[in-house]
C-alpha cells in the first residue's frame, strides 16, 4: 500500500480522542514508544488472519471476549487467569456444538480506552471531562484525574506487555489441558440450577474418555494441552497505535504492534475519518462494529478501504444492535456484502445494544436480551443462507453482579453487592459459560440442519 503511511491519520478528522494539554510531553511518550519491542508479532497475525478466514466459511468458530475497559488499579495474574480459564472453559463446549476448532480471541493486553457517549459527565452541580480509560485518565471523579496524561502510555504498555507474558505461559504451559478444563466445567454443572446443561457436559466427557482409551499420539497429546489465544481491542488511542506500529521483516509491511486484532467501534468507523485511515494500513486483522446507523453506503466504502484486496480474515464484522432489532438491520448489510461479493466474518456482538438503566440505578444488561440477540444473529443467517462465525462478548472471570439473569439470577437488588467495572457491565463467569451453553445449542442445531439438507 504506497499512499498509506502510519501518522497520516493526523490529517483526517479524529473524535472520541483527548486533547493532549502537553504537547511536548506528549511527544517524548510517543518517541519512548516507538523504541519499546511489538507486544504481539507479524507472524501471530498473519496466523489469527488466517484462523478468522477458516471462520468466514464456516470452518472455525470465533469467541472473542473480556473486559470493557482493563483497570490499571484491578490488575493482577488471578483476574487474568480467571478471565482466561472461563474463555477456555466456553470455548470446549463451543467446539463441541459446532463440530470446527474455536478460534480464541481476548479483550485484553490493550482494551484501556474507551468511547464515550458525552464529552463530560456531571455529579451534583461538578462538571469534568468524561473518564476515557486508563490509558488516557483517571476514574476519580476530580479535575486532576480527567486532565489526559501522556504517561499513562507507558503504563498501558507495561500492564499489556505483563498480561501477553502470563496468557502465553498458561495458553502452552500446560494450564490449558482439555480435560482440565472439562473438570471445571463439571463444577459449574453441580449446581442445581445448571441441571439443563448436564447433558452435553457429559457427552464431552464420554468423547474425551474415548479419546484417552483409543491412545493419542504424543503430537495429539500436545494439541489437547495447549491452545493458541490471541489479543484483541478497539484501536481508539491513535497516538499509541502509531508508536506501536512496526515494519514486518519478513513481508516489509506495516503491522500494529499493539494486538493481533484491532476494531474500529461504532462511534468511530466515519469512511473519511482517522481511525478508519490508520486501520486501513496495517496487515493485522481488522474488526469493525456495526450498529444500527451503519447505512449500506457507509459498509460498501469501509468494505473496500479496510479489505482492498478482499483477502479472507481481514475483516470482521462485528454487529450490534440490541435485541428485537436485528431483523431491521442485519438482512439489508448481508445483501450487501453479497452484493459486493466482499470476504468478511460475521460475528455478534449482543452487549452493547442491550444496555439499561436497572430500576436500582445501575447501569446494567439483561441475560435474556443477551441471549436473544445471539439467537436472532443466527437465526438472520440461517434464513439468508450466510454464516454466523462467531461472537463478541464483555465478560469476567470474577463472580460480578453487572449484568441480570442467568442461572443464578441476578436481580437489580443484587446489583449494588459486587458491582466492579469501571465502564460497561460484564457477564460474570458463570453467565458466561451458560452463554456458551447456548451458543453450542444454536451450533448445534445450525449443523443438525445442514446434515439433513445435504443428506436430501
Amino acid at each position: 500500500m504506497t499512499d498509506w503511511v502510519k501518522s497520516g491519520w493526523r490529517s483526517k478528522p479524529r473524535v472520541q480522542m483527548p486533547d493532549y494539554p502537553d504537547s511536548g510531553k506528549l511527544r517524548a511518550v510517543e518517541d519512548q514508544l516507538a523504541k519499546y519491542p511489538p507486544l504481539v508479532f507479524a507472524g501471530e497475525a498473519r496466523r489469527l488472519k488466517t484462523a478468522l478466514g477458516e471462520a468466514s466459511r464456516g470452518k472455525a468458530f470465533l469467541l472473542q471476549g473480556g473486559d470493557c475497559a482493563e483497570s490499571f488499579a484491578e490488575f493482577s495474574a488471578d483476574a487474568i487467569r480467571d478471565t482466561f480459564k472461563v474463555m477456555l472453559q466456553m470455548a470446549m463446549v463451543l467446539t463441541y456444538g459446532a463440530k470446527v476448532p474455536v478460534v480464541k480471541i481476548g479483550r485484553m493486553a490493550g482494551q484501556f480506552a474507551k468511547p464515550r457517549s458525552a464529552p463530560t459527565e456531571t455529579i451534583g452541580d461538578a462538571e469534568l471531562p468524561s473518564y476515557r480509560g486508563d490509558i488516557i485518565n483517571g476514574f476519580d471523579f476530580d479535575e486532576a484525574s480527567r486532565v489526559p496524561d501522556p504517561q499513562r502510555m507507558l503504563q498501558a504498555y507495561t500492564q499489556a506487555a505483563a498480561t501477553l507474558n502470563l496468557l502465553r505461559a498458561f495458553s502452552q504451559g500446560g494450564y490449558a489441558d482439555v480435560h482440565q478444563v472439562h473438570a471445571w466445567t463439571l463444577g459449574f454443572i453441580e449446581n442445581s440450577e445448571a441441571e439443563r446443561y448436564r447433558d452435553v457436559a457429559n457427552r464431552i466427557s464420554d468423547t474425551l474418555d474415548f479419546i484417552k482409551a483409543a491412545g493419542v499420539s504424543q503430537d495429539a497429546a500436545h494439541t489437547l494441552q495447549t491452545v493458541d489465544f490471541y489479543t484483541s481491542h478497539e484501536a481508539l488511542l491513535l497516538e499509541y497505535e502509531e508508536a506501536m506500529c512496526r515494519i514486518d521483516s519478513t513481508t516489509g509491511l506495516p503491522v500494529a504492534g499493539s494486538g493481533h486484532l484491532i476494531w474500529i467501534g461504532d462511534r468511530t468507523r466515519q469512511p473519511d475519518g482517522a481511525h478508519v485511515e490508520f486501520c486501513r494500513g496495517v496487515q493485522n486483522p481488522i474488526g469493525l462494529k456495526c450498529g444500527p446507523t451503519m447505512t449500506v453506503d457507509d459498509l460498501k466504502v469501509l468494505m473496500a478501504r479496510l479489505n482492498p484486496d478482499n483477502e479472507p480474515g481481514r475483516l470482521t464484522l462485528i454487529t450490534r444492535f440490541g435485541a428485537g432489532k436485528v431483523g431491521d438491520h442485519l438482512p439489508r448489510l448481508i445483501k450487501t456484502v453479497r452484493e459486493e461479493g466482499a470476504e468478511v466474518l460475521w460475528t455478534c456482538d449482543p452487549m452493547h445494544g442491550n444496555t439499561i438503566k436497572s430500576s436500582t440505578g445501575f447501569k446494567t444488561r439483561p441475560f435474556d436480551s443477551v441471549l436473544r440477540e445471539v439467537r436472532e444473529f443466527f437465526a438472520v443467517h440461517n434464513g439468508e443462507g450466510t454464516i454466523p462465525g462467531g461472537v463478541h462478548f464483555e465478560m469476567t472471570g470474577k463472580d460480578v453482579t453487572e449484568c441480570t439473569g442467568g442461572v443464578r439470577a441476578v436481580t437489580d437488588e443484587d446489583l449494588s453487592s459486587r458491582y466492579h467495572t469501571a465502564c460497561d457491565p460484564r457477564l460474570n463467569a458463570s453467565q458466561s459459560l451458560e452463554l456458551a451453553f447456548l451458543v453450542s445449542e444454536e451450533l448445534s442445531n445450525r449443523r443438525r440442519a445442514q446434515d439433513r439438507a445435504a443428506a436430501v
